[in-house]
């Protein structure tokens, strides 16, 4: 298979050298962090004015980036700049501001220099700084830093404004597999199959996906490496299903559905293609494998019971548990990137809604509102949102579900049908 665009602009990006350092917290014996996972928490309100620059719009336009990578974060909120006209001099009370992130893009010899300050509103205090240099092809990725560490500022752990999400449109007229950055900019069709295309799946370095394919009549399975835009490889096409895998966290193996000998079963394999272990035999239908983070474990699902339903046991095989009891039919299992809960979809009501348990099975609760069937389950490698497909009628769309389950926003809007999404780790 041959594509037609090149990746020069991305390996120029990778390739830069990108230096940053943290100016210290005045208050940081004081620090304290958001629990952004209580149900009852509110959002943190910031607001975020042009930054200064002497490169024409470019100061509006990193204020524009860094806005929609905060707002991703469902636990800020966003003052609108039309408020107060973008500038830095305003009523920050009067305008419900918790904190304001004061920045400027300035010149330096390597290229750019991206800073940015947050200000506390209440003690008009300035908190905390980042300060990022790179060439001026790097100041989106800048940018994006600066979000993701002023995220970290506030809860203690990086935000994913930095990551990928792979996913299924048919904007084409086919199936075919895309990636793009999370906010949904610089889309990339990665296949040009002219044929049906599902669950795309990541290797953890995020330099690999895989995907399963019916180009050739039999759903088949691929592998293609993300840094070149020229060819993709097979991994497995027996006859039969050749389901897309679940890699190991140390992407040196994979659990894939095969159902070479009749039965659709759990298998391991290399990422050579060949297959290890057998892990389930003839005990019903068994899927959608996913490990936990310490690789120890896999949640799969199986009808064995009768009805479709969310099973764990040891990665190496051997007695499955059934944990999912809620709805008629429990599929799509998600671990958490913490290891402490699985997310699924459960069918109720004639549509599947999404749950996240415990890895036990207990504390099971409702993530999803509202009307629509949501599918394919895919966690923010912070374990705070959750990535979902809701359809609804003839449309399909990504939407981002927060793990209180307080917010449920659409990911990003573009031409056709989204499905099947796949949340990547932090880039490098």
């Amino acid at each position: 298979m041959k594509r037609r665009h090149t990746l020069s602009m991305v390996m120029a990006l990778a390739v830069g050298l990108l230096h940053c350092f943290f100016m210290q917290d005045l208050q940081a014996e004081e620090r304290t962090y958001y629990d952004i996972s209580a149900s009852d928490v509110r959002k943190i309100m910031i607001a975020v004015p042009n930054f200064s620059s002497s490169g024409g719009n470019q100061g509006a336009s990193v204020a524009q980036l860094l806005t929609k990578g905060l707002e991703l974060h469902s636990f800020v909120g966003v003052i609108d700049s039309s408020r107060y006209g973008g500038g830095k001099d305003a009523d920050w009370k009067s305008l419900g501001a918790d904190y304001v992130v004061m920045g400027q893009v300035g010149s330096d010899p390597a290229g750019i220099v991206v800073e940015g300050q947050i200000l506390d509103v209440a003690s008009n205090k300035q908190l905390a700084g980042r300060r990022f240099k790179g060439s001026a092809a790097q100041l989106e990725d800048m940018t994006l830093r600066l979000c993701d560490s002023l995220i970290e500022d506030f809860t203690g752990e990086k935000g994913v404004a930095r990551t990928r999400i792979a996913y299924i449109s048919d904007s084409t007229g086919r199936k075919e597999v895309y990636v793009s950055d999370i906010l949904g900019r610089h889309p990339r069709q990665v296949t040009r199959h002219r044929a049906l295309c599902v669950s795309p799946r990541f290797t953890p370095d995020g330099n690999f996906l895989a995907y399963s394919t019916y180009h050739r009549g039999n759903q088949d399975l691929y592998i293609t490496d993300l840094r070149q835009d020229s060819s993709t490889n097979a991994l497995s096409r027996r006859k039969g299903l050749n389901l897309a895998p679940a890699f190991s966290p140390d992407g040196r193996n994979m659990v894939i559905t095969l159902s070479k000998a009749g039965n659709p079963d759990l298998y391991t394999m290399d990422r050579q293609g060949n297959i290890g272990q057998q892990l389930t035999s003839g005990a019903g239908i068994n899927v959608s494998a996913t490990y936990s983070p310490d690789g120890q474990s896999l949640a799969f699902v199986s009808d064995r019971s009768g009805k479709p339903n969310v099973y764990v046991m040891s990665a190496g095989g051997g007695q499955a548990k059934r944990l999912t009891f809620k709805c008629s039919e429990n599929s799509e299992p998600a671990w958490s990137p913490k290891g402490d809960e699985i997310a699924f979809t459960g069918l109720q009501g004639g549509a599947y809604q999404l749950f996240v348990m415990d890895r036990s099975g207990g504390n099971v609760r409702q993530l999803s509102t509202g009307g629509g069937s949501y599918e394919s389950p895919t966690w923010s490698p912070d374990g705070r949102l959750l990535a979902v497909a809701r359809k609804g009628g003839s449309r399909s769309e990504l939407c981002v579900v927060s793990k209180n389950g307080k917010d449920v926003r659409v990911l990003f809007t573009m031409k056709g049908n989204q499905s099947y999404p796949q949340w990547s780790g932090r880039l490098p």
